[in-house]
């Protein structure tokens, strides 16, 4: 008899008599009912944008990814870099619009990139950063002329021959990463790694791609950890690596996250796939363009070495 009591009164809940006699119970079961919809159809939605975007990423990819293959198919002995900078310096001319608002908003933010690069080139030539104030250099990133390495890609688009060609010479000569110091494993990629290939990318020249494969081996040894996420800090001359007191000896997963880009191209451009296979041995990927990235890499040199 108890049974059937506890029974019949877990049953009334169901029954909507029961909240039109309760208004207030009523208002709550409501209440709640449109908030845990809400909450479905927010998640619904996050999840639907999240996958538009990954999608719209990937065709950028594969996009990107046929170009460089056409780029790479139309080549001829002159040889593959020399190739991809006549291609890009053909695009380059037919490409720019001719309207003449367009051509006049060019001609100032070019003569903005000469103002900048002049005081940089006469007050803190081969440093990392020029002061403005003081009019002098100073090396925030350890001498390795990060804002002359950074601005390369940007001089060769602007068609500032000269001054390309004098920062070019100063990679040559100058550009020494043998440095007793402790780099930023972050900042040397985004800014050295990137800036170096992207200068090749576009010009063509071997040297850059060199410096490029230089300063990436002595960044490497940031990886040699047992998840594969990398220390943030590494010392360019005897290649030992930590992380900042500040995160308790942890490392910054956001900066993990953003240095794969580099390294996947560095062995796009060189096929050599120690610089991708380093990087992309993570407890997890990133993301999923960075994962489809890994994967194809892997893939391609694969086959290439079955071949």
């Amino acid at each position: 008899m108890a049974r059937s009591r506890s029974s019949a009164s877990s049953w009334r809940y169901v029954n909507p008599a029961y909240y039109l006699k309760r208004p207030k119970r009523l208002a709550l079961l409501f209440i709640v009912f449109v908030c845990a919809t809400l909450v479905f159809w927010d998640r619904q939605t996050l999840v639907r944008e999240h996958e538009v975007e990954v999608s719209k990423l990937n065709d950028e990819v594969t996009r990107l990814h046929n170009m460089l293959e056409e780029i790479k198919a139309g080549q001829s002995g002159a040889g593959k870099g020399n190739n991809i900078g006549k291609v890009n310096g053909a695009n380059r001319a037919s490409d720019v619009s001719d309207d003449p608002i367009d051509i006049q908003r060019r001609e100032k933010v070019k003569d903005a990139m000469i103002h900048a690069w002049s005081s940089y080139e006469k007050y803190a030539w081969g440093h990392d950063e020029l002061q403005p104030q003081s009019k002098s250099g100073v090396d925030s990133f350890g001498g390795l002329g990060a804002t002359l390495i950074d601005a390369l890609d940007t001089l060769y688009i602007m068609g500032l021959d000269e001054q390309f060609q004098r920062a070019r010479e100063w990679v040559a000569q100058s550009l020494d990463f043998n440095k007793n110091y402790d780099a930023s494993v972050f900042e040397t990629t985004i800014r050295v790694v990137g800036g170096l290939l992207s200068a090749y990318d576009l010009s063509g020249d071997k040297l850059f791609l060199e410096k490029a494969k230089d300063i990436a081996d002595r960044l490497l040894p940031a990886w040699d950890t047992p998840s594969g996420i990398p220390y943030n800090i590494i010392n360019l001359a005897h290649g030992n690596p930590h992380n900042p007191g500040w995160t308790g000896g942890d490392s910054i997963l956001a900066d993990s996250g953003t240095e794969q880009l580099e390294f996947i191209a560095l062995s796009q451009r060189t096929g050599n796939p120690k610089y991708q296979q380093k990087v992309c041995v993570c407890v997890y990927y990133p993301s999923t363009v960075t994962a489809n990235f890994c994967e194809e890499g892997n893939q391609r040199h694969l086959h290439q070495k079955q071949n």
